[in-house]
């Protein structure tokens, strides 16, 4: 495992994480600590009688720790990482204790499990019923877009200069309709719509663009027939309409070396939504891995880490223009900070255009853009590229003031999420070593 200490503050879920993973770099914090060929632990005195266990996988980059956080990974985590970093003569090479080596033998029991259960015969499917039972939910559907395709006509008809004085309800019954119709993808695009901003400056573009992709996925929907393939896959995608991992995994994938550009992490109504966004060097190919959890449950994250790279296979979730994928193998991290991308802005719109021909309402992707100066014009932050093309910085930006310290007004290569005219930085290329936000 080779990685910088740039790369292990990036892996902390949030700031105050980060900031107590320094504290607890420090040798006079750990009652023991030791190193093996695929493991690192540590005994952290915290504020109870017996020291927090933390253990750390350094084959697949896992974590655990006895501590009561739900955080991946914990402080203790973090701090015991830095330490190695910085001290690394203080670990001493030694035969893992038993807490630790139950733990790497259960993790290896269980993806030896997976391995068995891989290559048995499937259960037999009931194809009539399974039949039914989708006949059933598209009629759902069916019925539950009509309904919306109604209330869009009816803002329509009647203006939206009254929709920043509609109430909470007025959102909420038409998603609640939607979950009820087994289309959660369009649910979400109605709570996207009843989250904008109605007393900024502009609201009603973005409000009809929004509504705008509510009506063309509506419109695909209900004329799927004569549509290319992939652009049907995208439509029932936006619906919801569940595609099986096992079946996605059972394809040939997509082998690269992946950079980690970035981790976005959002919550709605408790369910935790963690994007990915990677890129393969010699593909030149974006991909985003989604995982999804519920606030307080105990889940094993991807062991991705922002910064980083990896060795693996992706396998892409069919489409017209292909992004999401899931992770089939890795085989190794590394730590490859090459930059590739577009040169400046004109490329990026090119790119879009080619995309929005293929898919209407695409959702943010990433771009890798070279040699951007974060400016200010008319009170707002800019990304101004070698041709003195300017896109505005997403207002809502959290880590502008490290972006300005690391480019000290000169230009940076620079990976950002977004489209059309809303960009936010995750990272940038700075002395040849990619920092991740």
């Amino acid at each position: 495992m080779n990685l910088s200490e740039e790369q292990v503050l990036a892996m902390a879920p949030d700031d105050s994480s980060r900031k107590s993973g320094k504290d607890l770099a420090n040798p006079a914090k750990w009652v023991s600590k030791g190193t093996s060929e695929n493991a690192m632990w540590g005994e952290c005195q915290g504020s109870g009688s017996k020291p927090y266990q933390t253990q750390i996988d350094t084959g697949n980059l896992a974590f655990r720790c006895s501590c009561p956080s739900r955080k991946f990974p914990c402080k203790h985590g973090l701090g015991l990482l830095l330490l190695h970093i910085r001290q690394p003569q203080l670990f001493a090479e030694a035969t893992p204790p038993e807490w630790v080596s139950e733990w790497l033998a259960k993790r290896t029991e269980k993806e030896e499990k997976k391995a068995i259960q891989a290559t048995q015969p499937a259960r037999p499917v009931d194809e009539a019923a399974q039949a039914k039972r989708q006949l059933a939910r598209e009629q759902k559907v069916q019925d539950g877009i009509e309904d919306l395709l109604l209330w869009i006509k009816d803002i329509v008809r009647n203006g939206i200069v009254g929709i920043p004085e509609k109430n909470a309800a007025f959102w909420e019954n038409m998603s609640r309709r939607m979950v009820d119709a087994q289309a959660p993808g369009l649910a979400g695009m109605l709570r996207e719509l009843s989250q904008l901003n109605f007393y900024q400056e502009g609201w009603q573009h973005l409000f009809l663009d929004q509504l705008l992709r509510l009506y063309l996925v509506i419109q695909g929907y209900r004329h799927t027939h004569g549509l290319p393939e992939g652009l049907q896959q995208d439509i029932r995608n936006q619906i919801g309409f569940n595609r099986s991992q096992e079946e996605l995994k059972a394809q040939p994938g997509i082998t690269d070396t992946w950079q980690i550009l970035g981790k976005q992490t959002t919550e709605d109504e408790r369910l935790i939504t963690e994007r990915y966004w990677l890129y393969g060097i010699h593909t030149g190919r974006p991909a985003l891995i989604l995982h999804f959890y519920m606030r307080n449950q105990v889940v094993v994250p991807p062991s991705l880490s922002a910064g980083t790279a990896i060795d693996a296979e992706l396998v892409y979730y069919p489409g017209a223009v292909p992004l999401r994928a899931l992770l089939k193998t890795q085989t190794a991290t590394t730590s490859n900070h090459t930059f590739h991308g577009f040169e400046n802005w004109q490329e990026v719109v090119a790119a879009q255009t080619a995309t929005s021909a293929a898919l209407p309402w695409y959702n943010e992707q990433v771009y890798t853009i070279a040699s951007l100066t974060p400016v200010l014009h008319q009170d707002q932050w800019w990304l101004q590229d070698s041709h003195q093309q300017r896109m505005p910085i997403r207002k809502t930006f959290p880590h502008l003031w490290k972006l300005l310290s690391l480019s000290g007004g000169a230009p940076l290569h620079m990976a950002v999420t977004g489209r059309e005219t809303q960009y936010e930085p995750i990272g940038v290329w700075h002395q040849q070593v990619y920092k991740a936000f």
